[in-house]
């Protein structure tokens, strides 16, 4: 059953967000008012507009990336929901930087079976932080 989850297109699609280009990725996603991302440009968003925006936004952000590279977590497949939680790694060129950047990200993306397609339903990705006392998730 895990055949037919989209990971290949899907891993291409997340490499063309690195690249400035969100359309790939974009039409994997959902249309329906419940789909959520949750990414480091802002707080959750929920609906297809506001993702979709959210989508442009993180493109925006990034260009030329390469090497993209994952390492898969964990997978599971049921016959109407599917997740994976991954470690993505990738070099490109964030915000104004001329330097090629290596960034880790942790995600986990959901996936639903519309219409005998899968479709990401949510993902929240965020960067790999280092190691910190418990102290640092206080708030002041």
């Amino acid at each position: 059953m895990t055949d037919d989850l989209p990971m290949e297109e899907y891993r291409r699609a997340g490499l063309e967000i690195t690249k400035g280009n969100p359309e790939l990725y974009k039409s994997l996603w959902s249309r329906r008012d419940d789909v959520t991302l949750a990414n480091p440009f802002g707080p959750p968003v929920r609906g297809w507009e506001e993702v979709s925006a959210r989508l442009d936004l993180a493109a925006s952000n990034y260009r030329e990336g390469q090497d993209y590279e994952f390492e898969n977590v964990s997978t599971v497949v049921t016959r109407e929901l599917a997740y994976t939680v991954e470690i993505e790694r990738i070099r490109t060129r964030v915000g104004g930087s001329d330097e090629l950047t290596a960034i880790a990200i942790r995600a986990t993306t959901v996936f639903r079976r519309e219409d005998g397609t899968w479709k990401v339903t949510h993902r929240h990705g965020d960067p790999i932080p280092s190691m910190r006392p418990a102290e640092s998730v206080l708030q002041s």
